[in-house]
């Protein structure tokens, strides 16, 4: 007798679903991680067809709402560093200490690219971050902008201009921005989190489907703001770089940039609270994502999540040699998802998640469901 004769026979009914089952998860992961994640290590923006023929000037916008020295001492000198002809710095300082602003405006005898605006902090009215940028886009005078924050900080002096030869391919900047490598598990976790949440809506983006960008590494161009009649869900403090994104999103005007000399890093304040409290204040926003971004981005973790848990059943309840089988196809798996993030980590220049990616495989799912689980409570932080 055959094979798929002798299967049903062996192990009954339930052996053959389960079988098919772990075929059908596996085949999603594979989907996932080779057809749709794959094509980041290999994506060249070149071949997108011009919208501009040159780099054209660009300003950088740069909100900043508390006295931050850091900032103004160890990295808006690397902004102002950027290997770049044409730009300037546009800083928007939201606060009510009038000797920290007297020293920014004094920045300008020693930069004079830089232009500073003030947003006189009224604890009665907060300000939000879509406000002050607002405020940053009128004061701007570049057509192109790329807006960043305090916290972020430029890998090398490529930075800029890599992100400006982007407007030559549209209207739509995306860059990535990863966080600062630190010690211990957490500092991993919050890492290999944010990176392979971009490496979702990165591969989205090269397919014409982009939905985000990252709120410390993207830009656009004046005639998009104002052809939308600027930011959207004013009702809320965060959506800058989704909500406000998905609105003038073509398939065809988002640029997305993608080298190590082009990375950001983000500091970090804090641990796995100060990383949760992030995820849930910005994570209020994915609920008005439309419905087929939000089934792109839960069918991997879904799939991943049944798929183990098809392995698990099988290593449990059948013979040996099934089992086996199953463990094999896991090893399969894994093997194929490790070699694809080392390959996105080196293009987005992340070091050192591949060694210990296993963890996060494994404990992901928990995280996400841990967040699900706070998002059910109203974050009153994000609504005016």
């Amino acid at each position: 007798m055959r094979f798929f004769d002798l299967f049903p026979i062996c192990y009954g009914w339930e052996g053959v679903a389960l079988a098919g089952a772990m075929l059908v998860l596996l085949g999603v992961q594979f989907y996932y991680y080779i057809h749709l994640y794959g094509r980041i290590p290999s994506y060249r923006n070149d071949r997108r067809t011009p919208v501009r023929e040159q780099t054209p000037p660009v300003s950088v916008v740069v909100p900043m709402f508390s006295e931050d020295y850091s900032f103004v001492e160890e990295r808006l000198p690397l902004i102002l560093a950027q290997n770049y002809p044409d730009f300037e710095v546009v800083i928007v300082y939201v606060g009510s200490d009038t000797d920290f602003y007297a020293d920014l405006m004094r920045l300008k005898q020693s930069f004079p690219l830089i232009t500073t605006t003030k947003i006189h902090l009224d604890p009665r009215f907060p300000i939000s971050r879509k406000m002050a940028l607002n405020v940053g886009i009128k004061s701007a005078h570049y057509e192109c902008m790329v807006f960043t924050s305090t916290d972020a900080c430029p890998q090398t002096d490529r930075w800029l201009s890599l992100m400006a030869k982007g407007f030559t391919r549209g209207d739509i900047v995306l860059g990535y921005c990863g966080l600062e490598a630190g010690k211990g598990l957490a500092n991993y976790f919050m890492r290999a989190w944010r990176t392979m949440h971009a490496t979702a809506w990165i591969s989205a983006a090269i397919r014409g489907r982009a939905y985000r960008g990252i709120l410390h590494n993207f830009g656009f161009t004046k005639s998009i703001y104002f052809g939308a009649n600027g930011f959207s869900h004013l009702n809320m403090n965060i959506g800058e770089d989704d909500l406000f994104l998905q609105k003038v999103f073509t398939r065809d005007n988002a640029s997305v940039v993608l080298s190590p000399r082009a990375t950001l890093r983000e500091k970090t304040w804090g641990g796995m609270g100060w990383w949760l409290s992030r995820l849930r204040y910005y994570g209020s926003a994915v609920k008005f994502y439309p419905r087929a971004v939000r089934n792109y981005t839960r069918w991997e973790l879904g799939s991943r999540v049944l798929f183990f848990l098809t392995v698990l059943c099988a290593l449990a309840v059948m013979p040996w040699e099934y089992a086996a089988a199953a463990g094999a196809l896991a090893l399969v798996r894994y093997a194929v998802v490790a070699i694809q993030v080392r390959r996105i980590a080196r293009r987005l220049g992340e070091r050192g998640l591949v060694a210990r990616y296993f963890l996060y495989d494994l404990f992901g799912p928990l995280f996400a469901a841990l967040l699900a689980l706070m998002l059910l409570r109203k974050d009153q932080r994000v609504w005016r």
